[in-house]
């Protein structure tokens, strides 16, 4: 099994190909979009920051934030230009509030163009599906390159400390230690954001699939 769905050579291709958009970011389109939205206003979120949806895909999140920004104000990277720019074309009520140059094809968390003025971030069901590994350096860069951050919103799933193989999450989803669904524990999360300069708080929210969310902030 591959490391994750979303490295596989012609997976994007592929569900475009079948008009899948929404579908391959997950599902649950609108329960999820609305999750996210909420997590971002309780953070404090407001019209005239500064967002970057990292992962942001078909634009679940940014149909949504796009219309409650300020125009211009959500930007968002993904491993697909050719995602990001299909839920640009058929989900935004106006494209206008969204210049194509603020979706970016980032396939390594190098952030590649995006200014330094961003003021919330969030990664959203994104390290769920990715390697444990992987985590660590894209804290790092965001932590370099988003000098103005104030807050960055990060879901996971975990698994209890010295829990061996598969495990069931509240939503009944399981997930692994090895392959994807990627579960890890608290003290792994934490470790990771303390090595990148981030303090890390957990939050108590139920979000779809049993992820956790945890606020970081710039330490």
């Amino acid at each position: 099994m591959p490391a994750s769905p979303y490295l596989v050579p012609g997976f994007y291709d592929d569900a475009l190909a079948k008009g899948r958009h929404r579908d391959i970011v997950g599902g649950r389109w609108d329960e999820t979009g609305r999750a996210q939205m909420a997590i971002l206003r309780d953070a404090g979120l407001l019209p005239h920051h500064q967002l970057l949806d990292i992962g942001c895909g078909a634009l679940r999140l940014g149909h949504m934030a796009v219309q409650y920004l300020d125009p211009g104000h959500y930007r968002g990277t993904d491993a697909s230009l050719a995602l990001m720019r299909r839920g640009r074309d058929l989900e935004l009520a106006n494209e206008s509030r969204l210049p194509l140059d603020h979706l970016v094809e980032d396939a390594d968390f190098s952030l590649p163009g995006i200014p330094d003025t961003i003021d919330f971030a969030i990664a959203f069901g994104v390290f769920t599906h990715l390697p444990a590994a992987m985590l660590r350096p894209a804290l790092t860069s965001v932590r370099a390159r988003l000098r103005h951050l104030d807050t960055l919103l990060l879901t996971v799933f975990l698994a209890p400390p010295g829990h061996a193989g598969a495990h069931r999450q509240p939503d009944g989803v399981v997930t692994h230690p090895d392959r994807p669904p990627y579960h890890r524990t608290a003290a792994e999360v934490e470790a990771d954001a303390a090595a990148t300069g981030f303090t890390l708080s957990w939050q108590a929210v139920q979000l779809p699939r049993g992820q956790v969310l945890c606020h970081l902030k710039p330490a």
